[in-house]
């Protein structure tokens, strides 16, 4: 790997320390907003890092965002003129209306950095070619993962997925150029399986070892059929438009660390209050670096997460919560009365060995 600072931080001390310095730097950033001068209680900033103090911010909603007409959204959320915006990312839009968060040059330094990490986690080399099936388009992740692989001189496949590039294609490319790494979402990694089987193109045999998969959970079900038809293991990733990627599975398979040098996270219940640890709960996110021009403080991801903390470890990333990722907080249809999740129907569908 081409030599990089991936700043890891060394100890939990550190990481707490950041914690006691951004918060802070998150408040001030946000009183800037329009939008959160309305709502940000008087707040003492030299104990704003306090929980109860810290915990007296409101919890910021997509719904709330919503509310802003998207011509006003510049001027009312952000803080920065419109001249240091370097590019814009759409959130997912499967709730309602897509929204567009501008990013300026310094939040993107440290965005970048989550991606990079990504690589790192799973043990990538300069040795390695990744193979990129995100979508690229408005949403930002295949341009983030891609961007990340080239500053560290991996070498990268720009695929996308749909008409760009068919799965056929992608087949194709799978076997003439000799990817070591495939990124995408696991759906449609499952899709490629199904695919390659129909054409006879034996995937399990090809170059890729491993998958690294985002955007829709992944389930133990879905996990196991991706290293089967590919071959492969599997690191599950998690992040946001609102933030960047937030925690990674890595080359261990202990789970997900996140990020916390990068993002304040909470795990809440349904009454607001932290949750125990370990114990499932709302997750809550602040970033603590890349608010120069959105500031999200408090957001609510609308993800159901567990966060166990470090037990130690060998690799410079040990020093990192453990985070598990259960479920979105919509997602749920009605049959009879009765609330069904997606995720929970996908898996019962993907133990018929015949779906």
């Amino acid at each position: 790997m081409t030599v990089s600072d991936f700043r890891w931080p060394r100890s939990q001390a550190e990481i707490e320390r950041i914690h006691r310095e951004r918060k802070r730097i998150a408040v001030e950033r946000a009183s800037q907003s329009p939008f959160w001068q309305r709502r940000l209680p008087r707040l003492d900033l030299d104990r704003v890092h306090e929980p109860d103090l810290w915990r007296r911010i409101p919890v910021l909603t997509k719904e709330a965002l919503r509310e802003i007409p998207p011509e006003r959204f510049h001027d009312e959320f952000c803080i920065a003129p419109r001249t240091q915006v370097v590019e814009y990312w759409r959130s997912g839009g499967a709730t309602g209306r897509p929204l567009f968060y501008p990013r300026s040059g310094e939040d993107m330094r440290h965005n970048i950095l989550t991606f990079e990490r990504a690589f790192a986690l799973i043990g990538a080399s300069a040795e390695d070619c990744a193979h990129v099936s995100f979508p690229l388009g408005v949403h930002p992740v295949a341009h983030l993962y891609a961007r990340g692989a080239i500053n560290l001189g991996i070498g990268t496949i720009w695929c996308g997925a749909g008409t760009n590039t068919p799965s056929e294609t992608q087949l194709e490319l799978i076997d003439q150029l000799k990817p070591t790494i495939w990124l995408g979402m696991a759906s449609y990694g499952l899709h490629l399986a199904n695919v390659a089987e129909a054409r006879g193109f034996n995937l399990a045999a090809s170059t890729v070892k491993k998958l690294i998969v985002a955007a829709e959970p992944l389930s133990p079900v879905k996990r196991e059929r991706l290293e089967r038809a590919w071959g492969a293991q599997v690191f599950d990733h998690f992040g946001m438009t609102e933030a960047a990627l937030v925690a990674g599975e890595t080359i261990g398979h202990d789970g997900m660390r996140a990020f916390t040098d990068l993002w304040y996270l909470e795990v809440l219940d349904d009454k607001g209050e932290p949750v125990a640890e370990g114990e499932t709960g709302s997750l809550v996110l602040t970033a603590l670096w890349s608010s120069t021009m959105t500031p999200f403080l408090r957001w609510s991801s609308g993800d159901l997460v567990t966060l166990t903390g470090s037990r130690g470890g060998p690799h410079p990333w040990s020093v990192f919560p453990v985070m598990r990722h259960a479920r979105r907080t919509v997602g749920f249809f009605k049959v009879r009365g009765v609330n069904i999740n997606h995720a929970e129907l996908e898996d019962a569908m993907f133990r018929d060995a015949d779906v």
